[in-house]
């Protein structure tokens, strides 16, 4: 599947520091510490509804970890996968009368335009459901020499017993498994099951539904499989990161994370898990089934400035869970065309030490608010709102344009 283009990035005159990210298994922010090329995978859409402001706030803050990365000096390999093929994408087509794969299509399409405006770094591996079956066939068959792996019916279960860290991602007790299994994709109350928490690996097929043939039989893969085996086939075992929204920590995460050391049980799946924050609209968590979603494509199309859009969600802590509004929206609008007049100056306050400190805080668990109130007075200095420092930086503006750049994403 292919990936969207790659906006330029630019060099800055200085390499930033080494990168600290929170880690949901430690509960601590801790270093970041790639061997060679920092490894990222974070989980993609399921593309049977347009990209919505969640789902941008999720990709921009691992774009800030990306371009954090590479300022620290490091190549970085990085892997997403569109889930192109699961109930939630069948019934949304069934419900609008609509081709399936037209639908996936269709949407996956936009979410590429969406990442696109808002300059986020492409994957390196774009990949579907559909075209990684042969890697899940591989490592279900792996799982299957572990003596993981158990019928249901013509259907393939995962045992979570197999591993014995089961529960150490999210660190949620059995109680509270149970209790939001069934509402994130899970089947607890299936009958035949081993424990209530074993995942779907493999589905075989059902009438009017699509299927693909296997030495597993026809079906096709369970969700939590598919990233698991692009991972491992991309990325290897022990990469860096493993980054998504926070409400994939349990159990998606966490059954990746079993199902890879069950295969690979010399290596832990990924080093650290990194967890963006919800964001709500009119009181409550942005979802598809609340249908209180804000569109990225309506706003573009409504003529607003996807750096407006952006820095709405830069201004942010991308842990912290909040709510969207339209005047944080035009705040941002506001607050760009100050920052275009003070680089529109040229000379302006010395920008050095608003490198140092923007690349600082993105440095810090991706402190972007820090970052932005950095520029912020910067932008205040340049227009005398607080006096213009005594030694005018005739270099300001062009280095403060690829900062803004290079670290926030922000092309002005």
């Amino acid at each position: 599947m292919r990936s969207w283009p790659a906006p330029e990035m630019p060099t800055l005159p200085v390499r930033g520091p080494a990168v600290s990210l929170h880690d949901t298994v430690s509960g601590a922010v801790v270093p970041t510490r790639p061997d060679g090329r920092a490894r990222l995978y974070v989980c993609g859409i399921t593309p049977y509804d347009a990209t919505h402001i969640g789902h941008a706030a999720t990709y921009v803050a691992f774009d800030l970890l990306n371009r954090a990365w590479r300022n620290a000096g490091h190549e970085v390999t990085y892997v997403q996968n569109v889930t192109d093929v699961d109930d939630p994408l069948l019934e949304r087509a069934d419900k609008v009368n609509v081709d399936w794969v037209e639908l996936a299509e269709r949407e996956t399409e936009l979410f590429r335009q969406d990442m696109s405006a808002l300059r986020v770094l492409p994957p390196d591996h774009y990949i579907g459901a559909v075209e990684s079956i042969p890697l899940v066939v591989e490592l279900i068959h792996r799982l299957e020499a572990a003596g993981a792996v158990y019928r249901v019916e013509n259907d393939l279960y995962y045992s979570v017993t197999a591993d014995p860290t089961f529960g150490q991602v999210s660190r949620l007790d059995r109680d509270e498994m149970l209790r939001i299994y069934a509402d994130r994709g899970g089947d607890p109350d299936r009958e035949g099951k081993k424990d209530p928490l074993d995942c779907v690996l493999w589905r075989a097929e059902r009438p009017g539904e699509p299927a693909w043939d296997s030495p597993l039989g026809r079906g096709r893969p369970g969700w939590h499989v598919e990233c698991t085996a692009m991972a491992m086939e991309y990325l290897g075992t022990g990469f860096d990161v493993q980054g998504g929204g926070s409400d994939l920590v349990f159990p998606h995460h966490e059954m990746c994370a079993g199902e890879a050391q069950v295969a690979a049980p010399d290596s832990r799946f990924a080093q650290l898990y990194a967890h963006a924050g919800m964001v709500g609209y009119d009181g409550e968590k942005m979802s598809k089934s609340k249908g209180n979603l804000v569109f990225v494509s309506h706003l573009r199309n409504s003529d607003v400035d996807p750096m407006a859009l952006r820095l709405t969600l830069l201004r942010h802590h991308y842990r912290a869970d909040w709510e969207w509004t339209d005047q944080l929206l035009w705040d941002s609008v506001d607050t760009l065309a100050d920052w275009r007049k003070a680089i529109s100056l040229g000379a302006g306050a010395p920008a050095g030490p608003v490198v140092e400190a923007v690349l600082q805080a993105l440095a810090d668990d991706l402190d972007a608010p820090r970052a932005t109130a950095a520029v912020d007075a910067w932008v205040a200095a340049t227009l005398g709102t607080d006096g213009l420092a005594d030694t005018s930086d005739a270099e300001a503006a062009v280095t403060m344009l690829r900062l803004l750049d290079a670290a926030l994403g922000l092309a002005l």
